[in-house]
């Protein structure tokens, strides 16, 4: 049976994602920028919280796992490289390790950038990413640089095509209009903002997006192509230069 996930709003432009494996009763959160919406969310469905998976250290993603976790006694793991500054951890993982939700298992991906320690878990079908790989963008390289994002961006752009990534913000629709500064000429990304335009005039959330949507649109997976080096005046850049610049635009967008 098919694990069933609900998306989360936390905060202005938060998501946190739950995950319940209707076999076993066994639900995670992926990430607890407020316990309140949490706890609302699982009242809701009546599932009970056994897991809390934390991606990075940023207060907007775990100001509210302590609170869950004396509430609820679930077990919260998240990365060993990152365990100095996460809420305490039950379980301690690194890039390659297994967690399971129940009968669910999830792969452990290293990807930082945006923080040093920041990890994805990767569900059959289902990629957890935070702020590494969001939709239509990428975390800001708050502490790690552009060659370290790049790997990242590029073990997640490895995954099978129709895995859904789950990012942890509602930015899409301004990293659209970014994106139409250095890759002008994508007839799919112009039909992707006006998809994504359509959604959050009817409220709808954005993400989860399909990792193949992420390939064609994404001006930070496309840092590779050709036609972006083109257009940001870099034709001859490696991929991880292009990527650099395109960072580097966002930043001051």
């Amino acid at each position: 049976m098919p694990m069933e996930i609900a998306t989360v709003p936390c905060r202005t432009d938060n998501y946190a994602y739950l995950l319940h494996d209707p076999s076993t009763g066994a639900t995670a959160v992926v990430d607890v920028p407020d316990a309140a919406p949490v706890r609302d969310a699982l009242a809701e469905k009546g599932w009970k919280l056994t897991d809390i998976l934390i991606t990075h250290h940023h207060s907007d993603h775990v100001d509210g796992v302590e609170e869950l976790k004396e509430e609820t006694g679930a077990r919260v793991v998240g990365a060993a490289a990152d365990a100095h500054r996460l809420p305490p951890l039950d379980l301690a993982v690194a890039e390659g390790d297994r967690v399971s939700v129940g009968e669910a298992e999830a792969q452990v991906l290293d990807v930082s950038g945006h923080t040093v320690g920041h990890i994805a878990f990767v569900f059959p079908g289902a990629a957890f990413t935070a702020d590494s790989l969001m939709a239509l963008g990428c975390g800001r390289l708050f502490e790690g640089n552009p060659e370290m994002m790049w790997g990242s961006l590029m073990k997640l752009a490895a995954l099978p095509p129709d895995t859904l990534i789950y990012s942890g913000h509602e930015y899409t629709a301004d990293n659209g209009e970014f994106a139409k500064t250095v890759d002008s000429g994508n007839p799919a990304l112009m039909a992707r903002i006006a998809e994504v335009a359509k959604a959050r005039s009817a409220g709808r959330p954005t993400v989860p997006s399909l990792l193949s949507q992420e390939i064609s649109t994404n001006p930070f997976l496309r840092a590779r192509a050709s036609e972006v080096k083109a257009e940001i005046g870099m034709p001859d850049a490696t991929d991880v230069e292009a990527f650099a610049e395109i960072r580097r635009r966002k930043d001051s967008f």
